[in-house]
C-alpha cells in the first residue's frame, strides 16, 4: 500500500472516520463525531431534557436534526402518562421543533418512514434499539439522557470505534422463517454479551435476499448481544424502499466493508434455520421451537418494533387466513405504525387478523414496554417482541416466550407453541 491509498476499512470503520472527519479511524481510537441526527421520545426525551437544559440556560444545536416521537405513553390511561405526555407536547411546541411525531407509531418505524435516516449518517437515539438505524447503512445507537444532554447541546458525542463481527447468512430463509428467527438464532448462540461494544455487520445471500423491514428487525436485535451497532451495506433495495418515503438523493458510493478488511466472521446457513423461540426470561434462551410443543399459550402478541411491521402482519395474516384462534387465547395485535396499519387495511390483512378474533390496539410500544396492564398475571404470552425480560410486558409473573410473527400466529391457532411450517403446509 502507497503512502497515498486507503486502508481497507469496515463499514463501521468508514461510518465513524466520516463523522470525525477523518480520513481512517482504527478500531480502540477514541474521537469525537458530529451528530447527523438525535432522536428521543415522550419516555427519554423532553421530561428528562427540559429541566437539565433550563438548570445550563442552554438551547438545542440544531432543531432540524432532532426528532421527538410520542410513542411509550400514548394514548395516555392514566395521570402520570398525561403528565409525561404534555411535558413533551408543551416542549416541543416552545422549542419549536419541526420534526414531532405524535401517536403515529413506535419511534424506530416511523424515523425511517419519514425519510430520517440514510446512508452514511452518524445518529444517536434516547432507546437502546436505536441501532434499527443500522439497516440503513447509517451508524445509529441509543445512548442516556446525558450523553443526549451532550448532543443536543453540542452537536457531538465521542466513541471508541468498535471492532466488527461479520455475521454472514448464506442460501435464504425457507417459507415460514424471519429475520426474527435469525436474530434469536445468533443472540442464543453469543448470549446477550456476545457482541458487547461490538459493531455487527449483517451480510451475505440471506441478508441481501430480506426485506427492508426484516433488515430492521436484524439491525434492531443486534442491541439483544450487547452490539453498539447493527449495520447493513445499502444496495438496491436501500434505494427502492427510501424513494418510496421521498428520499431519491442518497450517498451509497462507499458504504460497504472493504474486500480484505480483518474483522471476525461467523457463518450461518439460512436455509437450515428452524423456528425459533427464547423461552424466559431472556432472548439468549433460545432453541428450535419444537423443544416448546408442550408449552400451552393464554396470549399471543403481535407488535413492537421487531414484530408488528407491515410484513409482519401480512405473515401473521398469511397463517391465519379463514380460521379462528384458538379457545382460551387472546390474540392482541398492535401495529408498529399507523402507516403500516392504514396499508394493512388496504389489502385486507388487518379484516383477516379480526376475522381470526385478534383484538387491535393502538399503533405504539404499548404491552413491549410494559404500558396498559394488558398481560394477565400468570399467562403464558407468546410474543413477536424484542425482549422477555421478567416485568418487561408488565406482569411479573407472566411466562413470556418470544418468537416471529409466524410462529407466534401458529401457536394463536393450535394453543401450544407451534412450528408454522406445520400450518401452512
Amino acid at each position: 500500500m502507497t503512502e497515498f491509498e486507503q486502508p481497507a476499512r469496515t463499514l463501521a470503520q468508514k461510518l465513524i472516520a466520516r463523522a470525525a472527519g477523518r480520513p481512517h479511524v482504527t478500531p480502540g481510537d477514541i474521537v469525537n463525531c458530529r451528530v447527523d441526527l438525535a432522536m428521543f421520545h415522550d419516555s427519554s426525551g423532553p421530561r428528562r431534557l427540559k429541566p437539565l437544559l433550563e438548570e445550563l440556560g442552554a438551547s438545542i444545536w440544531d432543531k432540524s436534526k432532532v426528532v421527538l416521537v410520542m410513542d411509550h405513553y400514548v394514548p395516555e390511561q392514566d395521570d402520570e402518562s398525561r403528565k409525561i405526555v404534555r411535558i413533551a407536547r408543551e416542549w416541543a411546541r416552545d422549542q419549536h421543533l419541526p420534526h414531532v411525531y405524535d401517536s403515529i407509531g413506535i419511534c424506530h418505524i416511523v424515523l425511517p418512514q419519514k425519510g430520517h435516516v440514510r446512508p452514511g449518517m452518524f445518529c444517536v437515539g434516547g432507546d437502546s434499539h436505536s441501532p434499527t438505524g443500522g439497516a440503513f447503512g447509517a451508524y445509529m445507537f441509543g445512548i442516556g439522557a446525558t450523553e443526549m444532554l451532550g448532543v443536543v447541546v453540542t452537536g457531538e458525542l465521542w466513541v471508541r470505534v468498535p471492532e466488527t463481527f461479520r455475521m454472514v447468512w448464506q442460501n435464504r430463509l425457507p417459507p415460514g422463517l424471519t429475520a426474527k428467527d435469525m436474530a434469536l438464532h445468533m443472540i442464543g448462540r453469543f448470549g446477550m454479551n456476545g457482541g458487547q461494544y461490538q459493531a455487527i455487520e449483517f451480510c451475505g445471500p440471506a441478508v441481501r435476499a430480506l426485506s427492508m423491514q426484516e433488515r430492521m428487525t436484524l439491525s434492531n436485535m443486534s442491541a439483544e448481544m450487547g452490539a453498539q451497532v447493527g449495520l447493513i451495506a445499502p444496495d438496491e433495495t436501500t434505494r427502492q424502499w427510501l424513494s418510496g418515503v421521498g428520499v431519491t438523493q442518497v450517498d451509497d458510493s462507499d458504504w460497504f466493508t472493504d474486500d480484505g478488511t480483518p474483522s471476525k466472521t461467523h457463518v450461518f446457513d439460512a436455509a437450515a434455520l428452524a423456528p425459533q423461540v427464547a423461552a424466559p426470561h431472556s432472548p439468549a434462551n433460545t432453541h428450535a421451537v419444537d423443544k416448546f410443543s408442550n408449552v400451552q399459550v393464554q396470549v399471543a402478541y403481535v407488535g413492537a418494533c421487531t414484530g408488528a411491521k407491515l410484513d409482519d402482519l401480512r405473515a401473521v395474516a398469511q397463517v391465519l387466513g379463514g380460521q379462528r384462534v384458538a379457545s382460551g387465547v387472546r390474540l392482541m395485535v398492535a401495529p408498529a405504525s399507523q402507516q403500516d396499519q392504514a396499508q394493512a387495511e388496504q389489502e385486507g390483512v388487518m379484516q383477516v387478523l379480526r376475522d381470526a378474533g385478534a383484538e387491535v390496539f393502538p399503533t405504539a410500544c404499548g404491552a413491549c414496554s410494559g404500558y396498559g396492564g394488558s398481560i394477565p398475571d400468570g399467562a403464558n404470552v407468546i410474543a413477536t417482541t424484542a425482549r422477555n425480560f421478567q416485568g418487561r410486558m408488565g406482569s411479573a409473573t407472566a411466562q413470556v416466550y418470544l418468537a416471529s410473527p409466524y410462529t407466534v400466529a401458529a401457536s394463536a391457532l393450535r394453543g401450544r407453541i407451534s412450528d408454522p411450517r406445520g400450518v401452512m403446509a
